[in-house]
């Protein structure tokens, strides 16, 4: 007779998710993973497959939770430069929302994983993308109205934003000071409007 499944999925999968951010694809071990999500290794296999496929639908999860909608926001903002301030407020509470900053999950798994792990490349790329869509036709409809310079194309202005917010992602794992964050978001927001 089959065993019967005594753990939910999603709150085992949201476990899996914070032991990836905070320890990294390559120093989380199955054991940590047993450890942490209160299962067994042979529950975790079955269901969720190997260590990758596991770290895969985290990626999957967080992207479609925590990505998502930042730019599905960003598709509706009235207030554009309200909106991007929101998104460096965002970030930076996930940032530093424990006393040791885990930085963001998909950056951090980009920077250690993409150049050899295809898989993890595309939803990389695929984020990279989407968020800079999104930007880009928020960013031109702020210079549509006259809030933002036209200076530059409003691509052009949309990968700093995007990068800017990725290398803010990764400054606060090691400096999380207030003083920071709010040059960085300062700057940021002079830059779209001079």
């Amino acid at each position: 007779m089959a065993r019967t499944k005594v753990f939910d999925q999603d709150v085992i999968l949201e476990k899996a998710m914070h032991v990836f951010w905070q320890k990294g694809y390559n120093a989380t071990s199955a054991q940590d993973l047993v450890d942490n999500l209160g299962i067994s290794r042979s529950s975790l296999y079955d269901t969720f497959g190997d260590k990758h496929s596991l770290f895969i639908k985290a990626l999957q999860r967080y992207r479609k939770e925590r990505i998502d909608p930042v730019i599905k926001g960003l598709d509706t903002a009235e207030d554009i430069e309200a909106y991007v301030k929101y998104i460096f407020e965002t970030v930076k509470v996930e940032a530093v929302g424990t006393s040791r900053s885990k930085g963001c999950f998909m950056v951090n798994s980009a920077v250690e994983l993409a150049p050899v792990d295809s898989e993890v490349g595309a939803i990389a790329n695929s984020i990279m993308h989407d968020t800079e869509e999104a930007l880009c036709k928020a960013i031109k409809k702020g210079q549509d109205r006259g809030v933002f310079t036209t200076k530059y194309p409003a691509r052009s202005m949309a990968r700093f934003v995007f990068n800017s917010l990725n290398g803010f992602r990764v400054t606060m794992k090691f400096d999380g000071s207030k003083k920071m964050f709010d040059d960085i978001v300062n700057v940021c927001l002079s830059f779209l409007k001079s």
